[in-house]
């Protein structure tokens, strides 16, 4: 197996791209940028996790359903299947503010270089974007340590200008631009307001030239005869006018005082951003040959183990670049239009938690506390979710967000959005994940469960005949009986989530009676229901039939991501899982859909079904040049969920764990015999470093805390006594 240092951390292209969608990313949770590289006209467009535009949605608010939905209930009870249909207020659906891009910076060269020698790469460990051409070399990266875009160019003539003309740029943006010469530089603003609003933004580039002559051509500058060029840009989005005398300020004290302000940013930044990367690498053996080849190319070769090395590197990279004030959105930071598909969104329903499934055992906090920024800022519009539809106290998260409103509004008849109640669990559900790697418990994950607990205290007033608790009216994202309407009772994502909300609350406020009073209430759910093919039920509720072919799995949250179901403590209703599994369709082909049965799948410990679920988005083209993914095949429709996703389910066929048990090489597909997976954390606090071939496995465990744990292997099952600070080395035969 070849060493991991050999391992390709970062992608690369022999010709400047020509789509956005080809263009390398550079991000730091903030800021974005997507670089096109072409030495002639290079283009850096710049994003921002804040930039969404006014439709309505920033004014929306949840319907007020809550004097109906005792009624509601009683029909859906007594039969009445479509009676959710009409549970609205009347309303057109209404999408969430849509994210857009900002401007890009524009660097026109003349005369021409002469496009020879040419490449542009991205280096994951560092997030530097670079393209060179003969002498001429281009670096952007976007800076964690003093949230700036940092591009750094050679220098010979050079006209520069913010230009906001994006496609897809709605009519009647009012633009305003300026240039001024400082003594530190040439200062571009930007301002750009969206119609009918005064919510506005304003790009700043601060270009510092080494040698040569700076002249203003407004809007932007001509630099003749420099050395190189340094470029610092800032969006700032706001609402009215703003005097940008101190931000301008900032920009400029942000130069420090180095002999080398672009090394010295960089050094600042790697610090921070190389530190995390590379606490995890996966290493499959791949062909050095391979490893060396241009993205472009190696995409060509679905079946290449380097293949899914660089899509498990970039995707962390990716997932890392795009988390900090917020988690990652539908396109992770970065878009190059106006029309983002689904209002580039933070579609809670599937797709965030799905793009961050990495965060806790892949090492990477910083993605969930982004995306517990993002809870805890929204947790007040939650609890007006909760009295408005459904007159209840505690909290119901929304299925779709723009990152400012956390209130539920997105809704029509065909999806019932409002209707779903297990939102809040779901998304809670990655930082309890993050507390157990951890071995501690954030008081505001501890508040935000007993919300949801308390939520369904009030929620959960009808029993069946024999004396369970319904989940009425109960919503499975984004599907519907066969039979039946999309408001429905006791899906399963519901009777998981409730369960799990009610038994988690209750760990996090022990010897309470708030507690007692939780886990008694769990323990009155209805268990799951199996149905007359084998399968575990989308709704246990008689009479409401399966719908197989679609793209959600969301009645099998128990067994992915909670632990509820499993082949060791529920053995049939796995195999009741399993046979949902084999039965679910495709639908539409999404790449969240195969991934998500790839996650299930493993749970299961089924390699072969990971592989099958794996292939079709490797070979579906799903990935563009610049390794970030599309939503659908041939490439259409750019979308980070496959990017993001990819790394999880790479990590789960390997490594499993709960707080009380490690699972080793439960899902490895054939393709993939040998490999090292290091620096993975488990849910018992430790980290793991595992070692595979076919004849033997090793995995180092170094655990923060004295614990037990059950050991599971294909060659059986045993308990692990781990003591903190105290390196424990497994060595298995043949897996």
């Amino acid at each position: 197996m070849n060493s991991t240092a050999t391992i390709v951390h970062g992608t690369w292209e022999p010709v400047p791209a020509a789509r956005w969608e080809d263009g390398f990313l550079s991000g730091n949770g903030h800021h974005g940028a997507l670089v096109f590289g072409d030495p002639n006209d290079e283009r850096v467009v710049v994003t921002h996790h804040t930039l969404v535009r006014p439709n309505g949605g920033e004014s929306a608010r949840p319907p007020r359903l809550a004097d109906r939905l005792a009624g509601l209930k009683d029909q859906l009870l007594a039969g009445e299947l479509q009676a959710a249909e009409a549970f609205t207020d009347g309303r057109d659906l209404q999408w969430v503010q849509p994210f857009h891009p900002a401007f890009q910076v524009r660097l026109r060269r003349a005369p021409g270089v002469e496009p020879h020698r040419y490449r542009r790469s991205v280096d994951f460990t560092t997030g530097v974007v670079e393209a060179e051409c003969g002498v001429w070399r281009s670096r952007v990266f976007v800076s964690r340590a003093d949230d700036v875009i940092v591009q750094h160019v050679g220098g010979g003539d050079l006209d520069i200008a913010l230009d906001p003309r994006l496609p897809g740029a709605p009519h009647g943006l009012a633009v305003g631009d300026g240039a001024v010469l400082t003594p530190e530089g040439a200062l571009l603003t930007l301002r750009v307001r969206h119609p009918g609003s005064e919510t506005a933004y304003t790009g700043l580039t601060l270009v510092v030239a080494v040698g040569g002559r700076t002249t203003l051509t407004p809007p932007g500058v001509r630099i003749a005869g420099a050395e190189s060029v340094l470029l610092l840009t800032r969006v700032l989005r706001h609402t009215g006018e703003l005097d940008t005398t101190e931000h301008a300020r900032a920009l400029r004290d942000i130069l420090l005082d180095a002999e080398d302000p672009y090394t010295a940013l960089l050094d600042r930044h790697t610090a921070l951003h190389r530190t995390a990367y590379e606490r995890v690498t996966l290493d499959l053996g791949g062909d050095p040959a391979e490893r060396a080849l241009p993205g472009s190319q190696l995409l060509s070769r679905p079946d290449s183990p380097a293949l899914l090395e660089r899509l498990f590197a970039a995707g962390r990279y990716h997932l890392l670049s795009s988390s900090g004030l917020n988690p990652p959105r539908l396109t992770g930071l970065w878009t190059g239009e106006w029309n983002t598909a689904w209002s580039g969104a933070f579609t809670n329903d599937a797709n965030l938690n799905l793009q961050t499934a990495s965060a806790a055992a892949g090492a990477l906090p910083e993605v969930t506390a982004a995306h517990a920024s993002l809870i805890h800022r929204q947790l007040a519009d939650w609890t007006v979710n909760a009295r408005t539809v459904f007159g209840a106290r505690g909290v119901v998260a929304p299925a779709h967000t723009d990152g400012e409103s956390g209130l539920s509004y997105h809704f029509s008849r065909e999806y019932p959005l409002h209707l779903w109640t297990a939102g809040a669990d779901w998304l809670l559900k990655p930082l309890v994940d993050h507390d157990e790697t951890a071995g501690s418990r954030d008081p505001r994950t501890a508040h935000a469960l007993a919300q949801v607990a308390l939520f369904y205290e009030d929620f959960l007033d009808r029993t069946d005949e024999h004396g369970h608790l319904v989940v009425v009216p109960s919503y499975s994202p984004e599907n519907r009986p066969a039979n039946g309407s999309w408001g429905a009772i006791n899906a399963a994502m519901d009777l998981s989530a409730v369960r799990h909300a009610l038994l988690t609350a209750a760990d996090y406020h022990p010897g309470t009676p708030e507690a007692d009073r939780w886990r008694a209430l769990a323990d009155r759910l209805p268990p799951h229901r199996i149905n007359a093919d084998g399968a575990l039920a989308e709704w246990a509720w008689p009479g409401l039939d399966d719908t197989y072919d679609h793209r959600h799995l969301s009645h099998l949250y128990g067994v992915w991501p909670l632990d509820e179901i499993n082949p060791y403590d529920t053995p049939d209703l796995a195999a009741a899982a399993h046979r949902a599994l084999e039965l679910r369709g495709a639908e539409n082909d999404s790449a969240h859909g195969h991934l998500h049965h790839a996650l299930v799948a493993a749970r299961l410990r089924d390699g072969e079904r990971v592989a099958h679920a794996l292939g079709q988005v490797l070979k579906g083209d799903f990935f563009h040049d610049s390794l970030m993914s599309a939503h659908y095949p041939n490439r259409d429709v750019y979308n980070a969920d496959a990017a993001h996703t990819l790394p999880a389910v790479l990590i789960e066929t390997l490594v499993q764990s709960t707080p009380d048990r490690l699972v080793l090489l439960p899902a490895l597909p054939a393709a993939y015999p040998a490999g090292q997976l290091l620096g993975v954390r488990t849910r018992f606090a430790a980290d793991l470093d595992l070692t595979w071939s076919p004849h033997e496995a090793t995995a180092v465990i170094r655990p923060t805390r004295t614990h037990r744990v059950e050991l599971r292997t294909s060659s059986g099952t045993r308990p692990l006594d781990l003591v903190a600070g105290e390196d424990h080395v497994l060595t298995l035969g043949a897996w």
